[in-house]
């Protein structure tokens, strides 16, 4: 069986192509700027025996993007036509009322566009390219994953605001938590590694950064809350502040609109650093003297060491410190210093460990430190296709 992983974002489109139950990649394409007059087309077999990639040409929209990929899908022998992909699995975000993993049915889309507002430019995407496949491949079923499933392991007690309690009934006012089909990722690795039993933190840092406790596996608490602008901050969202700012700021003549706008594409580390929201382009600056990029710098650890912190006391104790997301698994600086503050509760690294290539991937404790720390290389794919399969399983495939 052939499952299909499609990860959109706002200008860009991932794929991956599975076999199960073997588990084989087949095929993976990633079309990048889309809507530029030049994208970024790339795709290989990674068997071997096939690689396309476009830098010169534009891909104007969704609909070309996607037509693109199952042209170049069928053009490298992965597929024969299009019938050959029994689902497709989607790295959905959010639906209110579906938390889970669902069929994308016309509730579950309905769910999707009444939380449009939470997550614009997340939502979106995922609409556009399900109603694209629903008219490309109309005989697949399509599955969302969506970010929050794996946090519905959360006891109720840390999911909820202290706000009147019917909000939380009546408008879903609570935490939600995102990055799911990353944390559980993260977790299945660690008990493969590991064993089952232990009590981790996970931290996914990249463009969007965030937290997760994690105990025998399951998700018990994480720094997303309600939307996707709270917890650690982002590259350019600001993650928590208090929520009487927004009051302030548009009591003192800023316009409402442009307040929310500050808030997630100026805010972060762009808006600390004043320059970039790229944990690279921080890290130079801050190595060549520049004030502002070393605060955001030092803004972003200690947000980190606290909910490290805060997720100890919730697990009682620690015995994995996960690294993933872009940041995560190749910033060297910001394991290091995170892990320096972080010393009283038993995490110590080898700076030389952490510093080595091996370090993608690897175990980069001192020996016989108490608390293991693991990088991790993201694959959030692998999660979905899983999720998609065992969905599918129990449905009425093609013949």
């Amino acid at each position: 069986m052939n499952i299909l992983v499609c990860n959109a974002g706002s200008t860009s489109l991932k794929f991956k192509l599975y076999r199960f139950p073997e588990k084989q990649t087949l095929f993976v394409c990633k079309i990048e700027r889309i809507g530029e007059a030049r994208s970024v087309f790339t795709c290989e077999v990674p068997a071997g025996g096939y690689a396309r990639s476009d830098s010169e040409h534009g891909v104007p929209s969704y609909r070309e993007g996607i037509e693109r990929f199952l042209a170049a899908l069928k053009e490298s022998g992965a597929v024969s036509s299009e019938r050959d992909i029994a689902a497709v699995g989607f790295k959905t975000v959010i639906a209110k009322g579906y938390y889970g993993v669902h069929l994308l049915d016309d509730a579950v889309l309905a769910g999707m566009e009444e939380y449009l507002d939470i997550a614009p430019s997340h939502n979106r995407p995922y609409l556009d390219a399900v109603a694209l496949f629903r008219a490309l491949l109309p005989s697949a079923p399509l599955v969302g994953v969506f970010e929050t499933a794996f946090h519905t392991t959360i006891p109720r007690e840390r999911t909820l605001y202290a706000l009147p309690y019917a909000w939380a009934e009546k408008y879903g006012v609570r935490k939600y938590g995102y990055h799911g089909a990353s944390h559980g990722y993260v977790a299945r690795c660690v008990e493969a590694r590991y064993g089952r039993g232990k009590r981790t933190v996970s931290l996914h840092l990249g463009g969007s950064a965030s937290a997760c406790a994690i105990s025998d596996g399951k998700s018990v608490d994480t720094s997303f809350g309600f939307s996707l602008q709270t917890g650690l901050p982002h590259a350019t969202r600001c993650g928590d502040v208090d929520s009487y700012l927004i009051p302030l700021l548009v009591k003192r003549g800023i316009p409402y609109g442009e307040v929310c706008e500050t808030l997630t594409k100026g805010a972060g580390l762009k808006g600390l650093s004043g320059t970039s929201g790229d944990m690279r382009d921080i890290e130079r600056a801050a190595a060549a003297g520049d004030a502002r990029a070393k605060l955001a710098l030092d803004v972003y650890i200690c947000a980190i060491v606290r909910y490290v912190g805060a997720f100890f006391a919730e697990l009682g104790g620690l015995d994995v410190l996960s690294f993933t997301g872009g940041i995560g698994e190749h910033s060297v600086l910001v394991r290091g210093e995170v892990c320096a503050k972080l010393g009283a509760l038993g995490v110590r690294i080898s700076e030389e460990k952490n510093g080595a290539p091996a370090a993608f991937g690897g175990d980069i404790a001192e020996d016989g430190a108490p608390v293991r720390v693991l990088v991790v290389p993201a694959d959030e794919e692998s999660v979905v296709a899983e999720e998609t399969y065992e969905t599918v399983l129990g449905l009425p495939l093609r013949k």
